[in-house]
């Protein structure tokens, strides 16, 4: 269980300070963010500058969610294979893959100058589906660092931040 709270490489951040976690907030927040222009595109009047704004933020949560991928393959690495924790980091992974592939789907079927209006139903709806199994993926993230402990600091680090400052003095 150590192995996995340890980075292979810093690449991935150092010990008790993971990357991973601080990068998926790219994504998570375009995409979230996309939806939601997606959303009002279809309520206000000129709703051209809304569909325009949430394929762009759809674009940048595809570039952050590859940067976010990469750095959490490399903590797949330090969780023993044959695992609960491993299985369930495959799971993640396959289900961000999944979405971050849809997301470059819906990205490319909104390319080019198409007509001004609110966004289609197919890419709305193809953007609520990923923003679901991104949730599932979330969930799944959370089961790692929360219920597993992969790449939090032990319990014995930990405990050093509930040390009174009168104490450490003393």
């Amino acid at each position: 269980m150590d192995q996995a709270k340890h980075p292979v490489t810093n690449l991935a951040g150092r010990y008790g300070h993971p990357l991973h976690p601080a990068l998926v907030a790219v994504p998570i927040g375009a995409w979230v963010a996309s939806f939601a222009f997606d959303l009002a595109s279809r309520f206000v009047p000129g709703p051209q500058f809304l569909a325009e704004g949430a394929r762009w933020l759809i674009g940048l949560g595809i570039v952050g969610a590859l940067a976010a991928g990469l750095v959490g393959f490399l903590d797949l690495f330090a969780i023993p294979a044959g695992t609960r924790a491993f299985r369930t980091a495959l799971a993640h992974m396959a289900i961000n893959l999944a979405v971050t592939g849809a997301y470059a789907v819906n990205f490319a079927v909104r390319g080019g100058a198409g007509p001004p209006g609110p966004v289609a139903a197919g890419p709305l709806v193809l953007s609520a589906i990923s923003l679901a199994g991104l949730t599932v993926a979330g969930y799944l993230g959370g089961e790692l660092a929360y219920r597993y402990g992969v790449r939090v600091a032990a319990e014995t680090t930990q405990a050093q931040g509930y040390h009174s400052a009168d104490k450490e003095n003393s």
